[in-house]
Protein backbone atom coordinates (compact mmCIF):
# COMPACT_ATOMS: atom_id res chain seq x y z
CA UNK A 1 0.00 0.00 0.00
CA UNK A 2 1.42 3.08 -0.91
CA UNK A 3 0.93 6.81 0.07
CA UNK A 4 0.42 10.12 -2.01
CA UNK A 5 3.36 12.51 -1.88
CA UNK A 6 0.86 15.74 -2.02
CA UNK A 7 -2.05 14.87 -0.80
CA UNK A 8 -1.36 11.79 1.95
CA UNK A 9 -4.12 9.19 0.27
CA UNK A 10 -2.97 5.74 0.74
CA UNK A 11 -3.92 3.33 -2.14
CA UNK A 12 -4.10 0.60 -4.04
CA UNK A 13 -2.75 -1.05 -6.90
CA UNK A 14 -3.40 2.71 -9.29
CA UNK A 15 -1.54 5.75 -9.04
CA UNK A 16 1.58 7.01 -10.35
CA UNK A 17 5.30 6.63 -9.41
CA UNK A 18 7.66 9.33 -10.69
CA UNK A 19 11.21 9.22 -9.72
CA UNK A 20 13.12 12.02 -10.04
CA UNK A 21 16.78 12.49 -11.61
CA UNK A 22 17.81 12.71 -8.19
CA UNK A 23 16.84 9.34 -7.44
CA UNK A 24 14.09 10.35 -5.16
CA UNK A 25 10.96 8.52 -5.38
CA UNK A 26 7.24 10.62 -5.43
CA UNK A 27 3.85 8.32 -5.74
CA UNK A 28 0.71 10.15 -7.10
CA UNK A 29 -2.64 8.66 -6.41
CA UNK A 30 -4.37 10.72 -9.22
CA UNK A 31 -3.19 12.58 -12.11
CA UNK A 32 -4.95 15.82 -10.53
CA UNK A 33 -2.44 15.41 -7.57
CA UNK A 34 0.71 15.12 -9.93
CA UNK A 35 -0.03 17.95 -11.84
CA UNK A 36 -0.66 20.22 -8.94
CA UNK A 37 2.99 19.31 -7.45
CA UNK A 38 5.39 19.10 -10.48
CA UNK A 39 3.41 20.77 -13.45
CA UNK A 40 1.89 23.90 -11.43
CA UNK A 41 4.15 23.59 -8.49
CA UNK A 42 2.23 24.09 -5.78
CA UNK A 43 2.59 22.91 -1.84
CA UNK A 44 -0.33 20.93 -0.13
CA UNK A 45 -0.71 23.18 2.88
CA UNK A 46 -2.39 25.82 0.28
CA UNK A 47 -5.00 23.41 -0.42
CA UNK A 48 -8.39 23.17 1.13
CA UNK A 49 -8.74 19.47 -0.07
CA UNK A 50 -5.71 17.92 0.69
CA UNK A 51 -5.70 16.27 4.00
CA UNK A 52 -4.76 17.70 7.22
CA UNK A 53 -1.86 15.85 8.47
CA UNK A 54 -0.23 16.34 5.17
CA UNK A 55 -0.75 19.70 5.89
CA UNK A 56 1.25 20.56 8.95
CA UNK A 57 4.06 17.76 7.89
CA UNK A 58 7.38 19.54 7.44
CA UNK A 59 9.54 18.91 4.74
Amino acid sequence: MAKCTFCGESFNNRGKMFVQTSGKVLYFCSNKCEKNMLKLKRKPRDMKWVTSKNKTEKK
